[in-house]
């Protein structure tokens, strides 16, 4: 048993040969990528986990778009606003592109009058290409769109009629007296026909909104874009606002276009609704349909609850 122990430890003190050194470097360094891969390989967010959410379910309307996104990608730097959007907008109805705040719903505006063109995909309005369109067309294709800006976006220098003129005077070759009779009646449905000499400054803020619907109107537009109307409005105004929007697209027609993230206004005047987030459509169409939808996030967003999908990040 002694000689066995003493062959064992002269084993052990035997210095190690170049080839056992080689060998437990090569070892080492094994050991050593596959701790580094393996790191490297943890799962990670897939992009079929952010967007798990996204059925991109479009419930059909009954109705041909007037405005269509397709795959649109549009990003700022290394911000990806547009995420491969598909979206579109039906004619003669009032739509709502609803979602989180940064999610991209107000550069969905931009590009339907080709403010911003996308990186990839393409926008159409009433079958016409926005992105490939010349500047003479560009041109043309606007004249078939009414903004209403969050702000009224009034020029500051200029009273009431003559801010809702501007239009008119700008892009048609109507007599002064033709002007007048349209800006009197835009502003008597906006409940304003007293106010057409007043300037923007003597305004509030719920006059200078129904001034700029008023001005969205003056060319007849086949499609009104609303962007944010209710921003800063308090809670009776923007029910107001809504009912004015109702009654005004009874009369008028057309494709309505409202940008929000207020669930009462979408639950007032939407017919149709569109849930954007992460800059892809959760679902989209009949608005009774989405309010009873069974997808998480468009139940937790149009419900306005605090657990789910959608949270403070």
């Amino acid at each position: 048993m002694e000689d066995e122990r003493r062959t064992a430890d002269e084993h052990a003190e035997e210095p190690l040969s170049e080839e056992d050194l080689r060998r437990d470097e090569d070892e080492r360094r094994a050991t050593a990528q596959t701790e580094r891969v393996s790191v490297v390989n943890e799962p990670q967010r897939s992009d079929d986990d952010e967007f798990r959410w996204h059925t991109g379910l479009n419930r059909p309307t009954g109705a041909a778009d007037a405005v269509e996104f397709v795959d649109v990608h549009k990003a700022f730097g290394r911000n990806k606003i547009l995420r491969g959007l598909n979206m579109g907008i039906p004619e003669g109805k009032i739509s709502m592109i609803l979602g989180p705040s940064g999610t991209g719903k107000s550069v969905c505006i931009k590009h339907m009058v080709g403010l911003l063109y996308p990186d990839e995909g393409d926008i159409l309005v009433h079958g016409e290409s926005v992105p490939n369109m010349h500047d003479d067309e560009l041109f043309e294709m606007r004249k078939k769109f009414g903004v209403l800006f969050q702000d009224g976006a009034l020029f500051g220098s200029m009273n009431l009629l003559d801010n809702v003129a501007f239009p008119l005077r700008q892009h048609t070759d109507k007599g002064e007296e033709e002007i007048l009779d349209i800006v009197n009646r835009r502003l008597t449905e906006v409940g304003l026909q007293d106010s057409g000499d007043k300037m923007p400054n003597e305004l509030s803020g719920g006059m200078r909104k129904r001034a700029g619907f008023a001005r969205a109107l003056v060319l007849d537009p086949d499609i009104v874009l609303f962007d944010e109307p209710d921003s800063g409005l308090d809670p009776v105004r923007t029910a107001l606002l809504c009912e004015l929007i109702q009654e005004i697209h009874e009369e008028n027609g057309g494709a309505y276009v409202v940008i929000t993230h207020d669930i009462m206004s979408a639950r007032r005047v939407a017919e149709h609704i569109s849930v954007l987030w992460k800059g892809r459509i959760v679902e989209s169409g009949p608005a009774e349909e989405l309010f009873n939808s069974d997808n998480a996030f468009v139940r937790q967003f149009l419900s306005g609850e605090s657990q789910g999908p959608l949270g403070m990040e």
